[in-house]
């Protein structure tokens, strides 16, 4: 099994100006991370996944790079798979697809302009048709969304397949990443429902004549410096009631390598530290977590 670890940022931490987030990428490369993941709200303080995606891979040889994850309700499908396939393009096949449907936020779900009962099905459609219009030549679709006659994407990703990762945990979610994914990756978990996520996934997978490469299994892992922010408790309180956030939550960077190998016991593989609060020195930090987590890399 090949461990990968990245780092990812978003919410309340958000390295969101030239120096810090240049400097950020500069570590993550240097350090030998695997991945930086970005988060997207497109009514918060983040930047841009797909702009701060485009800044990394200009500035790096190796890092590769993925939202986490890209809200795909509300986008165009033609032009969401022309810019991340010119993304792979530029980055020599760096780019690493992820999509969810997006958090449950009224804010959130205006800015796209999918009502909350519409974003699956809008899913279901949009992500086939991209993954079409990364492979075929020409593109005809006529369904309850899109419409298109003769349609092109060029140039093509330099990743053939260019896999797609899912986010996600309800059981919805599962089943449509064993259809439609090529990874998951789910955030705020815990290894017994990893587990319980990795079979459910696998075996809709094979029930709809597909297989998941069971190197494609992961997950995103908080942690905090200090006090876990409200806003991320509350939404922990709300999806999952009778979880305790430490049990999702890490207190810490010392102490994320056992939390990763119990990951790892459960099958997952791929990993993105993701701190929820500002750190007082993000070199410090990474060059923390690269201490910690790096050695279980292989």
């Amino acid at each position: 099994m090949h461990i990968r670890v990245g780092f990812g940022f978003g919410g309340a931490a958000r390295p969101d100006d030239h120096q810090t987030f240049g400097h950020l990428v500069d570590d993550l490369e240097r350090l030998g991370f695997d991945s930086l993941w970005v988060s997207e709200r497109a009514g918060g303080a983040t930047l841009d996944p797909m702009v701060a995606m485009a800044y990394a891979a200009g500035r790096t040889e190796r890092l590769k790079f993925g939202p986490a994850v890209m809200v795909l309700p509300g986008r165009n499908p033609v032009l969401c798979a022309k810019a991340l396939a010119s993304l792979d393009r530029i980055s020599n096949g760096r780019a690493l697809p992820a999509f969810g449907l997006g958090i449950a936020d009224n804010a959130e779900h205006q800015a796209f302009g999918v009502k909350r009962s519409e974003r699956a099905a809008w899913f279901d459609e949009a992500l086939p048709l991209i993954r079409r219009l990364w492979t075929e030549d020409v593109v005809d679709h006529h369904g309850e969304r899109f419409s298109l006659d003769g349609v092109r994407i060029l140039p093509k990703p330099v990743q053939d397949p260019f896999e797609v990762w899912l986010g996600g945990q309800a059981p919805s979610e599962l089943r449509r990443c064993g259809r439609l994914g090529d990874g998951w990756l789910p955030s705020f978990t815990t290894p017994d429902a990893v587990a319980d996520g990795i079979r459910l996934v696998s075996e809709t997978a094979a029930a709809h004549g597909r297989s998941m490469d069971p190197e494609h299994f992961g997950a995103l892992v908080p942690f905090v410096h200090g006090a876990l922010p409200e806003r991320f408790a509350q939404r922990l309180r709300t999806r999952q009631p009778d979880l305790d956030p430490a049990e999702v939550v890490a207190h810490g960077i010392r102490g994320l390598r056992s939390r990763l190998e119990e990951f790892v016991s459960a099958g997952a593989s791929k990993f993105v530290a993701f701190p929820l609060d500002e750190p007082d020195d993000w070199h410090a930090t990474v060059v923390e977590v690269a201490d910690e987590l790096l050695p279980l890399q292989s």
